[in-house]
C-alpha cells in the first residue's frame, strides 16, 4: 500500500472498529487507495465502505452462476467466457475499454494472466465470493465483480502486460498535451460539456489538477484555465464522487455519476461563487487517444 495512503486506511479501520463494526471487506480503501493506478474510471462498484459480519457468505441462489463462471475460466475456452462479459468492460485509463466479444478474445491474456486465473480457479464460492446487494458479487477483496446474472462487470486486477500498456499510453498523453500540463503522475479523466473540454490529472500526494479549454480547442493548445490543489470527495455509498477545485471565490466541481437516476449524465460540471451556482453543464467522459 502506498505510504501516503496507509495512515488514511488505518484511521478508517480504527474508526469503524471503535464503532463496534467488524469489517469483512473495506472496498473503498482497497480499490481507490491501493488500486488507484488501475483507474478511477473503475470506481463504480468499489468506492464505498461495506461492513459485514464474519458469518456472511455467498447467498446460495448465486452459487450456480459463480460456479459456472469459475468453470468457464477453468476450461480455458475464451470464446465461451466472452459470452459472460457485460460490454464495454472498462480498463485502467487510458487503456481503451473492451467493447465486444472479438476484442475480449484478442485481449484475454492482457486481463486474465496466470495470477488472476489461479485466484478464480482455486476459489471456493462459499468462502471466497460475496454478494453485496445491488453492487454485484465480488471475488476476494474485489479483484473481480459479477452482476447477479453472472456477467463479468469489472476486473480490478492488473496484469504486467496491462501495466506496461498503461505506462506507454500515459507517456503518449504526456507528449500530446500542452507542455504546461505535461507533468503529472496519473491521468484521471477527460470530460466534455457543450462548451468545455476538461482534463483532470493526479499530480501525486492527492493533489489533483484541473485544466480546461473551449470545446473546439485541442489539448495540445494552452489551457484557458489551470487549477491545482484539487481534492477528491466521495458522494454517498453508490460510487459517485467528485473533484473540487478553488479559484478565489469560485469553486469548480466535477461530479462523476456512477449510480444515478435514469437518464442522468455520466458527469456534471458545476461552478459556484459565494454559495450561488453560476454554471451547471452535463458532461461525458472521453478517451482522447480514441478520438
Amino acid at each position: 500500500m502506498p505510504i501516503r495512503h496507509t495512515k488514511t486506511f488505518i484511521m478508517m479501520q480504527k474508526h469503524m472498529i471503535q464503532s463496534g463494526i467488524q469489517f469483512k471487506k473495506i472496498i473503498f480503501a482497497y480499490h481507490f487507495l491501493t488500486m488507484k493506478k488501475i483507474s478511477l474510471a473503475l470506481l463504480f462498484v468499489s468506492i464505498t465502505y461495506l461492513a459485514y459480519s464474519q458469518e456472511e457468505t455467498l447467498n446460495k441462489k448465486y452459487r450456480p452462476i459463480v460456479i459456472a463462471f469459475i468453470n468457464a475460466v477453468k476450461s480455458g475456452d475464451v470464446e465461451k467466457l466472452s459470452s459472460k462479459i457485460k460490454y464495454p468492460l472498462n480498463r485502467a485509463y487510458p487503456i481503451p475499454p473492451i467493447k465486444n466479444k472479438q476484442e475480449f478474445v484478442k485481449r484475454y491474456k492482457e486481463i486474465f494472466d496466470d495470477n488472476l486465473a489461479k485466484k478464480i480457479v482455486n476459489s471456493t464460492p462459499e468462502t471466497d465470493w460475496s454478494d453485496v446487494g445491488w453492487r454485484g458479487i465480488m471475488l476476494l477483496r474485489g479483484e473481480l465483480w459479477l452482476d447477479t446474472d453472472g456477467k463479468l462487470i469489472a476486473v480490478n486486477h492488473q496484469s504486467k502486460l496491462e501495466a506496461e500498456e498503461q505506462a506507454r499510453l500515459i507517456n503518449v498523453e504526456k507528449s500530446s498535451v500542452h507542455p504546461s500540463i505535461g507533468n503529472f503522475e496519473q491521468p484521471v479523466l477527460v470530460l466534455e460539456t457543450a462548451q468545455y473540454r476538461i482534463r483532470i490529472d493526479d499530480l501525486g500526494n492527492d493533489n489533483y489538477r484541473y485544466a480546461s479549454w473551449p470545446i473546439k480547442s485541442k489539448m495540445s493548445d494552452k489551457p484557458e484555465l489551470i487549477l491545482t490543489n484539487g481534492k477528491f470527495k466521495p458522494d454517498g455509498s453508490g460510487g459517485n464522487h467528485n473533484y473540487q477545485f478553488k479559484s478565489g471565490d469560485y469553486i469548480y466541481t466535477c461530479f462523476i455519476i456512477v449510480m444515478g437516476e435514469k437518464g442522468a449524465p455520466p458527469a456534471q460540471l458545476v461552478v459556484t461563487t459565494a454559495g450561488k451556482e453560476i454554471l451547471s453543464q452535463p458532461a461525458k467522459k472521453i478517451n482522447p487517444l480514441l478520438q
